[in-house]
């Protein structure tokens, strides 16, 4: 009976994580990654959409970002929706493909994109506790419904603690890999 319980919370805490990982695949380090630019929205015949949906981004160097566009007239909406502050490049068409260089990172720029990361993978944690809490709950209603022995409930609790630290474990190793990265001249 628990241990459905604890196999929900388990799964529930791993898409914390894989969202986590996805949402540090944007923060750009020193190179050129497809990733960095492929979840920006194109107004697309008025409809924002995700610019992998209507290109092929690709990185035939380290340094650079390839944008083939599958519709060739709306080359300078993918073009202006490049040139957001944000992301801070400067993309340039030769009519048939735009090519984004990927500028090299300055310190400050870095520490700021550090800032993000750890501001992502504190969101993660917190998403993880959140699920354990809810689950103890769950654990603890169980209990006092009588569908569940204290002993058994308390050993529960237990192994969602374990899981638990196990996932936030996870979220400190991808953090940190990313922290890296991104501090790597």
């Amino acid at each position: 009976m628990i241990d459905p319980v604890l196999a929900e919370a388990e799964s529930k805490m791993a898409k914390s994580v894989e969202a986590m990982q996805r949402e540090l695949t944007a923060i750009r380090t020193g190179r050129a990654n497809p990733a960095l630019i492929d979840r920006i929205l194109v107004p697309y015949y008025g409809t924002p959409t995700p610019l992998n949906q209507i290109a092929q981004i690709s990185a035939p160097e380290a340094r650079m970002l390839l944008v083939n566009v599958y519709d060739r007239s709306q080359m300078a909406a993918i073009e202006k929706a490049l040139r957001a502050p944000e992301l801070g490049l400067n993309p340039a068409s030769d009519g048939n493909v735009i090519r984004v260089p990927i500028p090299p990172l300055t310190e400050e720029r870095r520490r700021d994109y550090v800032k993000m990361v750890r501001q992502k993978a504190e969101e993660a944690r917190v998403s993880i506790r959140n699920i354990r809490r809810d689950e103890v709950q769950r654990v603890d209603r169980m209990q006092k419904e009588g569908g569940v022995p204290e002993d058994e409930a308390k050993r529960a609790v237990e192994r969602l603690q374990k899981i638990t630290d196990q996932h936030v474990g996870r979220v400190e190793h991808v953090a940190g890999a990313k922290e890296a990265e991104v501090m790597e001249v």
